[in-house]
């Protein structure tokens, strides 16, 4: 077996420096946005990532038309091996600017408040985010008040692209076939509706998505969208008495009747499901309602759905000729459903983390990645830790040293595949 540990402990990571320059490059998706990706300057990183890999001497890397970035190692061992992809999503998230972003190093952290200098106002406080208590010594990244960082997920593209340099320098160091995948759009459910399997050509995947140093997700929310249309009846105010139903006044009232202390984002936790309005529209004559609908139970989207319908349909009771249509559509389902039955794929990873001196934890995502699509397309793709925190917002956060772990994750984890092949 080799010892990569003593290789590590010689090696000059470049997770950081690489996370410092993809942060400062504006990659946010556009969920409105009906082009593939959903922004161009999504592929402003991807070309970035393409030359940087072709200077590794990785002249299999290009990007595509819809900005997906592909690249392979090839194996350096003589025995067949399965093929393992890597992933991670070069967009960052349309809930906060990623525009201008100013990242800053907060070196040897000793638990105090981070304090973002552009705005004193955002305040990283500990005690709101219980896991910078394990971080004490570590150099924490954040961004400088008024954007996101942009860890999520560039953070799991440095990794990667960490992970390649590390091979690059030794390449006595065993793994299989290595398949590198960068997608667009992932933080508008779209990271996997232009993938080419084909190109990606592996029998098991990994996102390099999760947050705390340590987590394997190996399962996420199944999820459904739901739509509400309401056809209101519009008369001019003046002469309205009797006759106006409008539209917008009867999705105020859905929206008050659905449950505030249970299928709620704002009152769930752990595996908890909920309902979730996240756009409303419209006018006196016409108005829609958007919904998510979450569980990890894949057979309670139904429930949830049937439940929006009745709530419709008691508001309706007084707007006799008010009319709906109701619209639910699957988004993603939960990839455990296929992973439990790849469970080396899961041990693998677990085993890989505990040579990073890591110990590791099975989590479940209050979410989901370009994993739970991939792994229905036929990829089982787990998610394995990047070290983001406190993603989509302004006091998002990372690691350094969380970062170099997940490299040594990585690389571990090839390792160990290739070790299976030949013993």
């Amino acid at each position: 077996m080799t010892n990569i540990s003593q290789f590590f402990q010689k090696y000059t990571y470049s997770s950081a420096q690489r996370f410092l320059t993809y942060v400062q490059i504006d990659t946010q998706s556009d969920p409105n946005s009906s082009s593939s990706p959903t922004t161009e300057k999504q592929k402003d990183l991807g070309k970035v990532l393409v030359q940087e890999l072709k200077l590794q001497g990785i002249d299999s890397a290009h990007m595509d038309e819809f900005g997906y970035v592909y690249a392979h190692l090839p194996s350096n061992i003589h025995q067949t091996i399965p093929s393992i992809c890597f992933c991670a999503h070069m967009d960052t998230s349309p809930d906060c600017s990623g525009k201008d972003v100013k990242p800053l190093i907060h070196r040897d952290y000793q638990g105090q408040d981070l304090i973002l200098p552009d705005d004193s106002s955002v305040v990283i406080r500990l005690k709101e985010h219980p896991d910078l208590a394990e971080q004490i010594g570590h150099d924490i990244i954040t961004a400088s008040g008024k954007t996101l960082l942009g860890a999520d997920n560039k953070a799991g593209v440095a990794e990667i692209m960490d992970a390649v340099q590390f091979w690059v320098q030794h390449p006595n160091v065993p793994h299989g076939p290595i398949s590198i995948l960068f997608t667009p759009d992932e933080e508008v459910g779209r990271g996997t509706d232009h993938v080419d399997l084909a190109k990606v050509n592996a029998q098991y995947g990994y996102t390099i998505d999760g947050e705390k140093r340590g987590h394997l997700e190996n399962e996420t929310f199944s999820a459904d969208g739901f739509t509400i249309r309401i056809e209101g009846i519009s008369q001019h105010p003046g002469f309205a008495k009797g006759r106006m139903e409008s539209a917008i006044k009867i999705a105020s009232e859905i929206v008050s009747l659905l449950p505030k202390d249970y299928l709620s984002p704002e009152s769930t936790e752990k595996m908890e499901g909920f309902i979730h309005p996240v756009e409303i529209s419209g006018s006196v004559e016409t108005a829609e309602i958007a919904f998510i609908l979450r569980d990890f139970k894949t057979e309670k989207l139904q429930e949830y759905g049937n439940l929006l319908r009745e709530i419709t349909q008691q508001v309706l009771e007084n707007y006799p000729h008010s009319k709906v249509q109701f619209e639910q559509t699957e988004q993603y389902r939960n990839m455990n459903e296929i992973l439990v039955h790849h469970p080396d794929c899961l041990e693998n990873a677990m085993e890989a983390m505990r040579r990073a001196g890591l110990q590791p934890e099975m989590q479940s995502i209050r979410g989901g990645t370009d994993g739970s699509r991939l792994t229905f397309m036929g990829l089982p793709c787990p998610n394995i830790f990047a070290g983001e925190h406190a993603f989509h917002s302004k006091q998002e956060w990372v690691s350094v040293q969380d970062m170099q772990k997940a490299t040594e994750t990585i690389v571990h984890l090839a390792a160990i595949y290739a070790e299976k092949a030949t013993s």
